[in-house]
């Protein structure tokens, strides 16, 4: 049994799948690459790998090696322009990593089509779906990162409440210089009375809609913010506002990222 091989053909498909595959390397490392870089690094892949199929070589751990480690490395290095091992490891790793999306997305589509030529537009669907596929799950771990729950200490009673870290929150409090951080007035209601609320000291502060506000301020004795690790702030000072935060009552509380 023989197979024949058109060499053109072949060069143009790994050609392809190395582009395609190194775009992602680049997506998901974030490296500085560029497209030039890419297809470079693309036509040196495409290149060796053809250069290999043709050699004589029978031994299967040497054409594994070739495959797998040195021309893979070649075409990392020249592609993505990583030049320590440490990066280098990290673009392989990156490179399989993709190499597995992909694959798996383009198997289930092709073996729908009928015709060989569509080849190419299912590569090209099959990327733009692991590309759509990796954003939507770095935006869900991003999200995740910027949420956490912390307990309120006062009076010898705690609550918890879930939270967001806000980067658009950077009130300060004129009189401390203390970061202050934003809480559902409801939340701390059962620690301090209506009458109370009305004597605390106000701080000013605009938001989207609205260009000047006050907020009562209240000094907690504790708050323990569960986040990486428990980051404990001793006699945080906590804005209270009269209406939900979110509109779903996810949040109860908005984190000053200056409070870390």
């Amino acid at each position: 049994m023989y197979y024949e091989l058109y060499v053109d053909v072949f060069f143009l498909v790994n050609f392809m799948m190395d582009f395609l595959l190194l775009l992602l390397a680049k997506k998901i490392l974030k490296c500085s690459a560029t497209h030039g870089n890419i297809c470079m690094g693309s036509l040196f892949g495409s290149l060796l790998t053809c250069l290999v199929i043709l050699l004589p070589v029978q031994s299967a751990v040497l054409k594994f090696i070739l495959f797998h480690m040195v021309i893979n490395i070649i075409m990392i290095y020249i592609g993505l322009r990583v030049h320590t091992l440490r990066e280098i490891v990290r673009a392989w790793i990156a490179l399989y990593i993709g190499s597995f999306l992909l694959g798996g997305v383009f198997n289930y589509f092709y073996q729908y089509l009928k015709v060989g030529s569509l080849f190419f537009a299912c590569a090209m669907l099959s990327y733009w779906l692991v590309q759509s596929m990796w954003s939507f799950i770095i935006s869900i771990i991003r999200l995740k990162q910027t949420e956490c729950d912390v307990t309120l200490y006062k009076n010898g009673q705690n609550y918890t409440v879930h939270a967001l870290i806000d980067t658009g929150n950077s009130l300060l409090d004129p009189l401390t210089k203390q970061p202050i951080c934003i809480v559902e007035q409801r939340i701390v209601e059962k620690w301090v009375e209506d009458n109370e609320i009305k004597k605390m000291r106000r701080i000013f502060f605009h938001s989207i809609g609205k260009k000047c506000g006050t907020l009562p301020v209240l000094e907690l004795e504790k708050m323990c913010i569960h986040y990486e690790k428990e980051c404990w702030v001793m006699k945080p000072i906590v804005a209270l506002c009269e209406t939900e935060i979110s509109s779903d009552g996810e949040y109860g509380m908005i984190l000053n990222p200056n409070i870390f």
